[in-house]
């Protein structure tokens, strides 16, 4: 049943020396089967392992019609046929502890609150579980973490068992309780029609090789990924965030090494924090609110004397003539439409025509006060073919942009050529 698989029989073997039964290729590049393997193949949310094969890097492993595939880097010399196989113990460990840190905390939202888990995800950053329910509290994901940290340091034993679905009868299978301190543990015997009420989480997907993975007292689920042989080498487990998908709750969590890294990085923005801020760690929030209410005092007063310039400018332009044309850079659109419409609605006769470049596109504003009779969205179509651009408006007030095929100047004096015309 498994005795080609080393990676159920020996989770913890790195190298392995083995027969080449056959070398081909498909759509996935050219790959070995072996006669054993340590490689585990994609499946059941967890991703396969990586290594080498005599020196060439496996860069994918999958199972494909009862046979398990490891695709390379390139094909295998013609006359191989024996085989020296390494894991990347690394990648290998870090899915041990991440699908075992699934196991565990699944269990604790099933055995606290019967939230049942729908979903699971071992990505590369975090794990993710999709929790059936629709709505998550800080208190019920706290509780079902910290049952799930007690079962990890009492280094539970994590065994597995393989049957067949008409072998179900013949195990002692007990409905897993929770164990706290000084309480007993205790055991129920059953008959197989109880078997999905009192021990496995969920039925298994197969009928025939069932492999169940045993959390001593605690949990009893059909897997087929690897795992440590304690739950302490999962390594602490921590939640850390959650959001709605769906109509259920997908939970994020990390585990074992990956916590130390994720401290690592929060630690560091930390610490650079202080650094540019010149204060502890724990008078961090009340200075990172200083600085936004600061920031917010000046965006205001910025605000409030960009539009007293504005007011000066265009005042500066309507004493000079109610006719204004100018070209810009890098002036933002919504600070041209401000000017525009602020000369037009204190001028009746005014006439404003204003190019602007910026991130190499052209922009034109054409806007007009009560008296002209002037239809400005008819002056900026006719220009927006020179620049390749799209736009429109009113006949008071219209406004394109396009590519900088032209000058500001020169699309400046298209449109007063429009104009008078």
């Amino acid at each position: 049943m498994i005795n080609n698989k080393i990676f159920y029989t020996d989770p913890y073997q790195v190298r392995f020396n083995t027969e080449l039964i056959q070398q081909s290729h498909d759509d996935n590049g050219p790959f070995a089967v072996l006669k054993q393997t340590s490689f585990y193949p994609t499946g059941g949310g967890q991703p396969c392992d990586l290594g080498s094969l005599n020196g060439i890097d496996v860069t994918q492993v999958e199972e494909i019609d009862g046979e398990i595939r490891h695709y390379l880097e390139k094909a295998l010399p013609e006359t191989t046929s024996s085989i020296e196989g390494f894991i990347d113990w690394e990648r290998r460990f870090d899915h041990m502890q991440q699908h075992t840190g699934q196991h565990i905390l699944t269990a604790a939202f099933d055995e606290l609150f019967d939230i049942k888990t729908i979903a699971f995800h071992l990505g590369k950053e975090v794990v993710t579980i999709d929790l059936a329910i629709e709505e998550l509290t800080k208190a019920t994901a706290k509780q079902a973490e910290n049952l799930a940290n007690t079962i990890v340091f009492e280094n539970r034993p994590i065994t597995t068992k393989w049957i067949r679905e008409d072998e179900l009868d013949q195990y002692t299978l007990r409905k897993p309780p929770i164990v706290f301190e000084n309480r007993p543990i205790t055991t129920k015997w059953i008959r197989e029609d109880e078997l999905d009420q009192y021990t496995l989480r969920k039925p298994p997907a197969v009928s025939e090789n069932i492999r169940l993975v045993i959390i001593d007292n605690f949990d009893y689920n059909a897997c087929g990924g690897t795992h440590p042989f304690g739950t302490s080498e999962a390594g602490p487990i921590k939640i850390i965030g959650w959001e709605r998908h769906r109509q259920n709750i997908r939970l994020q969590f990390i585990c074992g090494k990956r916590i130390i890294r994720f401290f690592e990085n929060k630690q560091a923005i930390v610490n650079e924090t202080r650094h540019l801020l010149n204060c502890g760690e724990t008078e961090l929030p009340d200075r990172v609110e200083a600085l936004i209410s600061s920031q917010k005092t000046m965006e205001e007063q910025l605000h409030q004397a960009s539009n007293e310039l504005m007011i000066y400018e265009a005042k500066v332009y309507l004493q000079e003539s109610p006719f204004i044309a100018k070209t810009f850079k890098d002036r933002s659109i919504k600070e041209c439409q401000e000017l525009a419409r602020y000369i037009i609605n204190n001028n009746d006769h005014a006439v404003v025509l204003f190019t602007n470049i910026i991130d190499e596109k052209l922009q034109m504003i054409c806007a007009r006060g009560d008296k002209p009779d002037i239809n400005m969205n008819d002056v900026v179509k006719k220009a927006l073919p020179l620049i390749n651009g799209k736009g429109g408006g009113k006949p008071a007030f219209a406004q394109g942009g396009g590519e900088a095929l032209l000058s500001g100047k020169e699309l400046l004096d298209h449109l007063e050529k429009l104009i008078r015309e």
